[in-house]
């Protein structure tokens, strides 16, 4: 870890993954990078390879000065929604840091409400490397917890889509109903039950 002076900028990325799948947490994350070690290949995590995030995830975990998950339940999703239940995943992460950033800058159009002197920025993810940071191990953390549900329930093909409503998806939900890690608020989960309750009521 880098001496820091007492005048340096400790500048926080943020950034969020998981508001469009169907079930799990959203998932964010916010990294504090170390300005005396420059990680290369830093990007939006959605255009780089599984491999790829994973090697830079691990350098990320290493070497930055402080990184923290935050996180929303699926419970927390449908009674708060989407938006204001990512505002509070990226409150978590700011709070979970080891340091307390001076400045936090968010992927993009808008910021939680909280004290700290923040901006948002849109495609931040794809224009600040602390941003960047945040975004592959947000990623990294929900694709994970992906894989793990799949091996629970294989047969929703989680690690396939990682929850996102696909035609795969929709048809599997439609097919077994939805799990309690759903997200119930959402409109084809809710639609999956009503479909179910007509096949049960015309079997």
């Amino acid at each position: 870890m880098s001496q820091l002076t007492a005048t340096s900028q400790l500048l926080a990325g943020v950034d969020e993954v998981g508001r469009g799948p169907l079930v799990g947490d959203v998932v964010t994350a916010a990294v504090i990078l170390d300005p005396q070690h420059k990680i290369a290949g830093l990007a939006d995590s959605k255009k780089l390879s599984e491999k790829k995030r994973d090697i830079l995830a691990a350098e990320i975990k290493q070497y930055a000065l402080a990184w923290s998950i935050g996180r929303a339940s699926p419970q927390e999703i449908d009674e708060l929604n989407i938006l204001h239940a990512t505002m509070l995943a990226m409150t978590r992460a700011v709070q979970g840091l080891s340091i307390q950033p001076t400045h936090v800058m968010v992927d993009g159009n808008r910021c939680p409400k909280w004290d700290y002197s923040s901006e948002a920025i849109i495609k931040g993810d794809g224009l600040i490397a602390e941003i960047s940071a945040a975004s592959i191990i947000a990623k990294v953390t929900r694709d994970k917890e992906m894989l793990v549900l799949d091996e629970q329930y294989p047969e929703y093909g989680f690690a396939k889509h990682k929850g996102y409503p696909t035609a795969y998806h929709l048809a599997k939900l439609a097919e077994l109903g939805p799990l309690p890690q759903y997200r119930m608020s959402f409109k084809p989960v809710q639609q999956s039950l009503v479909m179910r309750d007509g096949q049960l009521a015309g079997s």
